[in-house]
């Protein structure tokens, strides 16, 4: 195992950056979009709430490999060129966000309702209420299902192994039919998935503590 650590380094390194790079824009564009679908499922306008209802269950109730491979096959063909990493960090972005969306969307009906009657009241807008009030305590609550969903995203990345995406799955698949070495190979790639979701698990505890 340390020599295929020696040996293949290289491409173990190019794997766990590929994937921390994805799960990064993942993480953040898709905490943008679930909330701002989770905001129109909330909404008073009957048009915009049907928007965000049909956004969450379609992304949510597809495989998460059925909207990596549309984007890496069909989009290519029809619209635009993009290579796996780009197909695959839009489907795991859109997939993700489904799930953030009604995390967030909980949280918010959780928030008594008077917090926004008094917020509108005294003179704030509904967009300013939700900003200041609603939003920030809503997240204080939605805090651990989200961590979970962050951790959750980035096992999910290795999607990208699919689509040549280069992540660390697909490194360690193109290493184990190149050396044969197959155990060895996989328990590496796992050692090193550990290494980033354990310290998003242990500061995901540490935030939820902070803010209790």
């Amino acid at each position: 195992m340390l020599n295929l650590i020696i040996n293949e380094w290289h491409p173990l390194l190019t794997g766990l950056w590929n994937t921390i790079l994805c799960s990064l824009i993942a993480l953040i564009g898709s905490l943008i979009i679930g909330t701002f679908f989770a905001l129109l499922e909330i909404s008073q306008h009957r048009v915009l709430k049907i928007i965000g209802q049909v956004y969450v269950e379609v992304f949510r109730n597809i495989p998460l490999l059925v909207i990596t491979m549309a984007f890496f096959l069909i989009i290519p063909m029809y619209i635009v060129k993009i290579n796996g990493f780009t197909a695959g960090t839009i489907g795991l972005t859109l997939y993700t966000s489904a799930f953030i969306a009604e995390t967030v969307r909980a949280g918010i009906n959780s928030i008594d309702p008077g917090q926004m009657e008094g917020a509108l009241a005294n003179g704030l807008t509904y967009s300013q209420a939700m900003r200041y009030i609603i939003l920030p305590q809503a997240f204080r609550v939605v805090i651990p299902p989200l961590g979970n969903q962050f951790i959750n995203l980035v096992k999910n990345s290795s999607v990208l192994a699919f689509v040549a995406g280069f992540d660390l799955m697909y490194q360690g698949n193109l290493i184990a039919n190149d050396t044969l070495a197959t155990m060895p190979t996989y328990f590496i790639v796992g050692i090193m998935y550990l290494i980033i979701t354990l310290p998003l698990s242990y500061y995901m505890r540490h935030l939820e503590k902070k803010l209790a």
